[in-house]
């Protein structure tokens, strides 16, 4: 196939794509099991798109107020979400509502699933609150600051919270204890665990990202950005971490003893007018599905400079990006209620 993304090229939406106007804003998408693609949306409904493209979505009312976030439950047949309602909530695939847990006056946001361990947890303001799979409270974690970020490592077994000053690292099934603190000045909000368990970085209130090293604590500083970055993911392996926050992709080098100190990053999709606002990185290729706040959707390769245009401009910013477990499922979800899926073979569509 011709990789390109001129403007006289038809984009993959356009091509082999399926889209649906969902009339409110995507806050997250994920595939579960039969290639069923969930969505949350900005006015407290989950939508259900089937695994055939000419279903019609199916909507499941479980916020009073906005979702905040999304995760697919540990099963993998279900999804749990955060809402400015205070509640946690999990919703099966055939609308079924649980109610997980409820705080009044709290957001509940962000949320994050370890299938290692089947453990889950989600904030509630200052508090970080643990459950099994069958929902039951495993532990609760309270911080001197609100908790802006989760990461469980890759067995599951340690979470890392994000607040102002640092990071704390919760042994996920110990009782009481005094968290290990990765210290570092700023406000921190997203977080994310390498898939080695090497490393944690965290995306800063300062348009920067600051990292530890797990087994010395040393720290790296990743800066330069023209934007907060609100979004990262892992290349397979870990070999490389996207990240949104530039008119790039912004790709820093984990490989090797040192990480990404003392090395250029990868700046890929270049040559679009605005800035990445999402990234997700294929499960078993090393290419990076990015999202502008124009509503642009690009597929970009590590090693090929050209990306191939997912989705023209239009329908308000990219605010969500999803590949199903297999790879060859990507949706695309936008802040004016737009969702389009693609099926693709591999990570290339057909010519």
């Amino acid at each position: 196939m011709s990789l390109s993304a001129e403007p006289d090229k038809r984009s993959l939406h356009e091509r082999i794509g399926t889209d649906w106007g969902l009339d409110a804003y995507v806050v997250g998408a994920a595939f579960l099991g039969d290639g069923l693609l969930a969505a949350a949306l900005g006015d407290g409904r989950v939508a259900f798109i089937g695994g055939e493209n000419t279903d019609a979505p199916s909507f499941v009312s479980v916020h009073d107020g906005a979702c905040l976030s999304l995760a697919a439950d540990v099963r993998g047949q279900g999804v749990l979400t955060g809402g400015d309602d205070g509640r946690l909530v999990s919703t099966d695939a055939d609308g079924a509502t649980t109610e997980v847990a409820a705080v009044a006056g709290k957001w509940v946001e962000p949320i994050a699933v370890s299938g290692a361990s089947g453990l889950s947890a989600a904030v509630f303001g200052k508090t970080v609150r643990l459950f099994a799979q069958d929902g039951s409270a495993v532990a609760t974690f309270d911080h001197a600051n609100t908790a802006g970020g989760l990461a469980f490592d890759p067995k599951g077994r340690r979470l890392a919270t994000a607040h102002y000053g640092g990071v704390s690292l919760w042994w996920a099934k110990a009782g009481s204890q005094e968290p290990k603190r990765l210290q570092w000045a700023g406000s921190h909000l997203n977080l994310t665990w390498s898939p080695d368990g090497k490393y944690l970085v965290s995306a800063m209130q300062e348009n920067e990202l600051h990292g530890w090293r797990i087994a010395d604590s040393a720290d790296m500083r990743m800066s330069g950005y023209p934007a907060k970055v609100k979004s990262m993911s892992w290349l397979p392996k870990g070999r490389y971490l996207a990240t949104s926050g530039a008119r790039e992709v912004v790709c820093w080098p984990f490989h090797g003893k040192g990480g990404p100190m003392g090395k250029a990053p990868l700046d890929l999709g270049w040559g679009f007018g605005a800035v990445v606002t999402v990234v997700a990185a294929h499960p078993k290729h090393e290419v990076i599905a990015a999202g502008y706040e124009d509503g642009a959707a690009i597929l970009v390769e590590i090693d090929r400079p050209q990306p191939v245009l997912i989705k023209r401009p239009g329908e308000g910013a990219v605010t969500a990006l999803a590949w199903s477990a297999d790879g060859q499922h990507l949706a695309v979800g936008t802040e004016g209620g737009f969702v389009a899926r693609l099926r693709l073979s591999d990570w290339r569509a057909p010519s």
